[in-house]
């Protein structure tokens, strides 16, 4: 009798759950972003929620709960019903950097969903307009004949822009001063004025810098040259051999979420992409548009674990701490 019990209750929870995936969803969807309003992730987010919305036929709402690095946002993801209706926004600080930084509590592979692979945006290295060196080998060049003196400027710890910038110093034998700040507008305003040398940042919030004249890009640090600017060579090009690294976003949800909700997820994420609206903006910011191939749960899960294993190490190589 306790055997049948046991079978009957097991149908009964898989039916359960078979019809809460075919319902779904039935009412408002929140989307965790781990970061502050107003931001590029944050702008980035709203326009990912509303597509969805359209495609799923229910609100999709952006929470913003920032603060270390992303952290506290991403474990309450972790920490909410596998049922779809919660799920959490995040890129490569909140999702690669943060965890190697700060003492999370949670595992990112293992106690994450991924739903589906956002967009990519690049990474250029670029300098203030009058900075001596013409081209990638020339500042590099440059930065060993003048060690410590020169100024990079970045976003704190577990950045990309940081990572970025000392991925260069370990692959080139470069040595410059990191210099923090709290956001990228400050960074542009020193950066015009002369007071830094150089940053890494995500390509699109430069190219009006860089097409005006006041930016000199030295190097787009990806293995093909940037839609964009294509007159900018890569590292490969330029010098510097394997020195890639990009920013990218992706969606999850809570581990257990069962897999016919996360195929309609995905099929929003895609119907959003779909958009020619949504595309043409994007692509004017700079944002680089996933393939169907790419955008799978599959992918964004393979490619997560690919950067853990590979910046991880580098980090903690590195020393860097949390300020």
């Amino acid at each position: 009798m306790k055997t049948l019990s046991g079978v009957v209750a097991l149908i009964l929870a898989l039916a359960g759950a078979t019809a809460q995936a075919q319902s779904f969803p039935s009412k408002q969807i929140t989307m965790i972003v781990p970061f502050p309003a107003g931001g590029g992730s944050d702008i980035l987010a709203r326009l990912i929620a509303e597509g969805m919305k359209k495609s799923l036929g229910q609100p999709v709402i952006v929470e913003n709960v920032g603060g270390a690095g992303g952290t506290i946002g991403t474990a309450r993801v972790v920490r909410s019903p596998p049922d779809g209706y919660t799920i959490g926004f995040g890129q490569w600080t909140s999702h690669v950097g943060s965890g190697a930084l700060f003492p999370i509590t949670y595992d990112l592979l293992k106690d994450l969903t991924p739903v589906a692979r956002l967009t990519t945006a690049v990474l250029w290295l670029v300098g203030r307009g009058d900075l001596p060196p013409n081209n990638l080998k020339e500042l590099i060049a440059w930065l060993k004949a003048n060690p410590d003196k020169a100024t990079a400027a970045t976003i704190g710890a577990g950045s990309g822009t940081q990572l970025c910038l000392v991925y260069l110093q370990q692959n080139t034998g470069t040595k410059f001063q990191l210099v923090p700040y709290r956001g990228t507008a400050p960074i542009f305003t020193d950066l015009l004025a002369g007071h830094v040398d150089l940053t890494c940042p995500e390509a699109g919030q430069t190219l009006a810098l860089y097409r005006a004249g006041k930016i000199k890009p030295y190097a787009v640090m990806d293995k093909t040259r940037w839609f964009a600017a294509p007159e900018v060579p890569t590292t490969d090009e330029a010098g510097a051999p394997g020195l890639h690294m990009t920013f990218w976003y992706g969606l999850w949800a809570p581990a257990g979420t069962p897999r016919d909700i996360i195929a309609k997820l995905n099929a929003a994420v895609v119907d959003t992409f779909a958009d020619p609206a949504l595309r043409h903006r994007l692509t004017e910011e700079g944002h680089v548009i996933p393939t169907r191939e790419q955008s799978t749960p599959e992918a964004l899960g393979q490619h997560h674990k690919a950067e853990i294993e590979k910046w991880w190490p580098m980090i903690k190589a590195a020393g860097i701490k949390v300020q």
